[in-house]
């Protein structure tokens, strides 16, 4: 006779056996399949979404054309409604949008991509009605239609479509683009298009320039607004828009073509004298390996550049074509002088990269010394603690500290705890800045906050041994108590 284990020993592995009422794929299957669906069908009932995502799997069984046909009859009947979306079925709504985009992608695209960008573009067009009869402030649909616009890119690369066809309906599209869903799809489309689409599209939009709106004649010109320089009329915001439209796309079918001139030539010359189109042509230009021309660009906003407001891409890509023209002295001083402007960080790297052995030492001591005594004290320190340089950020508060202003929460918070280890005083004196303004100012949100800062400040108070002409935690607290000692929601937080 065989023995069985000790009693002990079988109840715990009695109590390590899962259970076959546990819910697991398991013990499911062990129903079956006829009983499952059953299940399914009870379970289902008066659920219409989840209805239609069984009826999406039935048809992705039967075939791919079967789950095309499905989701095109229900994008129509999405389509076709015009009942307004109240906010407490904004979710469930938005869930049956997105549910469609993804099946499009999981079912059809893989087998049949031309049947995925048909109703790529068919979800896409229902943007106008989407928006009419729900309220998306917070962007749900709108991020729903984004991501339904990269898919089509995707899916259209693999899909093989005549380029005649893409380019009539991504002309159409942009021709109807009222509600920004079609933003991008120049882009989004130029590989499926290829150089055959776009010339095709660059066409189109040329006869589009020649044929803009009919102005009204002098007493039939409709009033639909006004302004400083008086009446708006309705033809005349017809034919901006339709400005607006064709150069759009004119430049982003010449950006797509690598047309750097065609680009260019889009722009105005006053136009080429704005810092910010002057970096975007030089940029292209470099990228065409015509550094001497894009200097020239950029030279055309030189004037506008050095008026006094800030253009961080066109001194970006002015030290890159410098660079590119061999013209190392003139990057170095480009790059200093944003630094010393700015206190970026990102500048003073590359100067110290490119620097002789042993001069890169001398010269971030150097810009160290210009951070400290920076007229901004919160810019200062922000760029002396994330360099980093703690030593210096603990002297530049000790040596400015009646300059703290305990607001800069942001700042002061993670610059506490990046010198809480070697510089107890100074991060005191940050941390005693944002205590006082959350009570000098009764931010009562901040109360938590600001206690746990005063905690920190008697562990710090320890391990400060000099004070330095700041008062002591002791007394610091006394005062804080005279002033504030009734706003119980922070001593006792």
């Amino acid at each position: 006779m065989v023995e069985g284990p000790p009693l002990a020993i079988s109840r715990k592995m009695t109590l390590r056996m899962p259970s076959d009422k546990t819910l697991n794929a398991k013990n499911l299957v062990a129903l079956g399949a006829e009983r499952l669906a059953e299940l399914l069908l009870y379970l289902v009932q008066g659920d219409a979404a989840a209805k239609r995502q069984l009826r999406l799997e039935l048809a992705s069984h039967a075939g791919g054309g079967d789950v095309a046909a499905e989701i095109r009859k229900r994008l129509a009947t999405i389509a076709k409604s015009k009942s307004f979306v109240d906010w407490h079925k904004a979710r469930a709504f938005a869930k049956d949008i997105e549910s469609q985009r993804a099946a499009i992608m999981k079912h059809v695209a893989p087998t049949q991509p031309a049947d995925a960008v048909d109703l790529l573009w068919r979800f896409l067009d229902m943007a106008p009605s989407l928006y009419e009869r729900c309220d998306d402030s917070n962007g749900t649909i709108g991020d729903i239609m984004d991501e339904a616009l990269e898919n089509l890119g995707e899916v259209a690369k693999s899909a093989k479509l005549p380029a005649t066809k893409l380019a009539d309906r991504v002309f159409a599209a942009v021709c109807a683009n009222g509600y920004a869903q079609f933003d991008g799809v120049i882009e989004e489309l130029s590989e499926a298009l290829g150089r055959e689409g776009l010339s095709l599209l660059k066409t189109k939009f040329e006869a589009l320039a020649k044929s803009p709106p009919a102005k009204q004649a002098s007493g039939q010109r409709r009033v639909i607004g006004t302004s400083s320089r008086g009446p708006i009329h309705e033809d005349d915001v017809a034919a901006e828009h339709h400005a607006r439209l064709v150069r759009s796309a004119l430049t982003e079918i010449a950006d797509a073509l690598g047309d750097v001139d065609g680009y260019a030539a889009r722009f105005t010359s006053e136009e080429q004298g704005n810092p910010a189109f002057a970096a975007d042509i030089a940029q292209r230009l470099l990228a065409a390996g015509r550094a001497a021309e894009a200097l020239a660009a950029l030279a055309r906003a030189e004037k506008t550049h050095a008026a006094g407001r800030s253009w961080p891409d066109f001194e970006r890509v002015r030290i890159e074509v410098l660079e590119a023209l061999g013209r190392s002295a003139e990057t170095q001083e480009a790059r200093w002088a944003i630094f010393e402007r700015d206190l970026d960080a990102d500048y003073l790297r590359a100067f110290l990269k490119r620097l002789p052995d042993f001069e890169d030492e001398e010269a971030e001591i150097r810009a160290i010394a210009h951070a400290r005594a920076d007229h901004d004290f919160h810019r200062a320190l922000a760029f002396l603690v994330n360099w980093p340089a703690p030593d210096d950020a603990a002297a530049h508060v000790l040596e400015r500290q009646g300059d703290l202003d305990g607001g800069h929460y942001w700042l002061l918070t993670p610059a506490a705890d990046a010198l809480e280890q070697r510089h107890p005083l100074a991060t005191t004196l940050m941390l005693q800045a944002m205590i006082a303004f959350a009570l000098d100012k009764a931010r009562v949100k901040r109360y938590g906050h600001a206690a746990r800062h005063l905690k920190t400040c008697a562990f710090l108070a320890k391990r400060v041994e000099d004070w330095r002409g700041a008062v002591d935690h002791d007394a610091w607290v006394a005062d804080l108590k005279l002033r504030h000692g009734r706003k119980t929601a922070f001593w006792q937080a």
